[in-house]
């Protein structure tokens, strides 16, 4: 274990929008500005990562009669709204700043622990492991190689908060991939442990961390040998190889899991006729439902969290139904829905994990988000929002805007000088008193000298 102190120049592992290459398994692809988070681990580390986002088109009732998600236009009130406050007034700053070797990536879901991937000198391996410490500004290196480096694998995704870390590792050349987690120690990572493994027929795992356990979604490729399986999200405690179903999907679910404080946020298909996506929260200790709600058949979100007033959700794209939830951009209620399903989790915190939940027992709890007023942050969705004590931290053109709903005000954050055409990226995505935001820097000042490294920020309320 070794502490990484400054920045050091790297050679740039993102690749420029719009540009097709040709992946391991023959499949073209043209990489994005969204495929950035997957550049650390190489182009080649995408023939494991799935279709990501996509939308389509149907109805907003089935014919079976399912309740679903329904809020009128009128019920939705627009962040373009709202009033735009000065310099001067910034609600929230950046204390702490922590620089990183250039083209770093960085998770957050706790207040006071990061995950980050570092870029090697070397390229072998590709990427060193690293949690950050966001009181002290600092990162300490926790894992220099993969587990099974001797096998061929690489560090591939990592998540982590102060219990522990939980990560996948690929075997690219072969398909193959395996989800270890560990425990947190005041000398950094205790035994890592093997939770599961997999090859071609199932996608990259995605990770998400709770309380003290670690979580991971597993989904068949829609075109392997898996691909009538269900979906499952499991989760083992941090230090345990014990792993667990939490959450069963008879179908592939909307979008990866979402780590949000003490609790994830999971889309597995409802149980009802047709394709009902089901935004679902378990609890990070006991792996009990406490609340869920359905979306119109087949509408189908890029992200899903979870903050003070419920859910939250995104949409890359535009439904031809829905009426005040079709557009793109991000949706969270404007004021706490309280729904039966977290009335029924505060009264029973030890009941057994629910591995999937009628349609019957959601109704409710769906139509009580249908009554709710809804904000609408227009803007095309990078990443689930994060929150700052009351301010919501959400990701603008380039840079981080926070938004405060009740007093319906909207503070855009400073772009650092030099930051990539890329901009800012929020890191986190969990309720808390730090929000944590990143960005590549690459320029050299007049007179100065060159600046390369990666800047993550540490954001907490003025």
């Amino acid at each position: 274990m070794r502490v990484r102190k400054g920045p050091a120049p790297r050679p740039r592992t993102d690749g420029p929008a719009g540009k097709a290459v040709t992946l391991p398994n023959g499949r073209e692809l043209t990489l994005t500005r969204r495929h950035f988070l997957y550049g650390v681990a190489g182009v080649a580390a995408l023939a494991l990562v799935g279709t990501g986002a996509a939308y389509g088109a149907g109805q907003s009732r089935g014919s079976d009669g399912t309740a679903t998600l329904t809020v009128p236009t009128s019920a939705v009130v627009s962040s373009n709204d709202f009033e735009d406050m000065k310099d001067a007034d910034a609600p929230v700053v950046a204390n702490t700043t922590i620089k990183l070797p250039f083209g770093s990536l960085v998770w957050v879901c706790d207040d006071d622990i990061g995950a980050c991937l570092l870029p090697t000198e070397t390229g072998k391996p590709l990427v060193e492991m690293g949690l950050l410490d966001l009181k002290a500004g600092k990162c300490t290196t926790v894992l220099e190689h993969a587990v099974a480096e001797a096998e061929g694998y690489e560090i591939y995704d990592v998540r982590a908060n102060s219990a522990g870390a939980i990560w996948t590792e690929a075997d690219i050349l072969d398909g193959l991939w395996r989800v270890y987690a560990a425990k947190r120690t005041k000398k950094g990572l205790g035994e890592p442990q093997l939770l599961d493994e997999g090859d071609g027929n199932w996608e990259m795992p995605t990770l998400a961390c709770a309380g003290t356990y670690g979580f991971w979604q597993r989904l068949p490729q829609l075109d392997g040998n898996a691909r009538v399986e269900n979906s499952l999200l499991q989760r083992a405690a941090f230090g345990s190889a014990d792993a667990e179903v939490v959450y069963e999907s008879q179908g592939r679910m909307a979008c990866a899991p979402t780590s949000c404080g003490d609790g994830v946020v999971a889309t597995p298909r409802a149980r009802a006729n047709g394709t009902y996506y089901q935004m679902t929260r378990i609890d990070g200790a006991s792996g009990a439902v406490t609340d869920a709600c359905v979306l119109p058949s087949s509408m189908k979100p890029m992200e899903c969290s979870w903050g003070p007033t419920g859910f939250t959700f995104a949409f890359d794209g535009i439904y031809s139904y829905g009426d005040g939830i079709a557009n793109l951009g991000t949706y969270l209620p404007m004021a706490p829905v309280v729904t039966s399903l977290a009335e029924a989790a505060e009264d029973g915190e030890d009941a057994a994990p629910e591995h999937s939940l009628p349609i019957e027992s959601v109704n409710p709890a769906t139509r009580a988000y249908s009554e709710a007023s809804w904000l609408h942050f227009a803007r095309d969705p990078r990443s689930a929002p994060a929150w700052c004590g009351p301010w919501m931290l959400a990701r603008s053109q380039t840079n981080l805007v926070a938004i405060d709903r009740e007093g319906r005000r909207v503070f855009p954050l400073p772009l650092e000088n030099g930051a990539s055409d890329y901009g800012d990226f929020l890191a986190s995505t969990h309720l808390g008193k730090r929000a944590v935001s990143f960005c590549n820097v690459d320029y050299a000042p007049i007179g100065g000298e060159q600046q390369k490294h990666c800047l993550v920020k540490v954001w907490e309320q003025a």
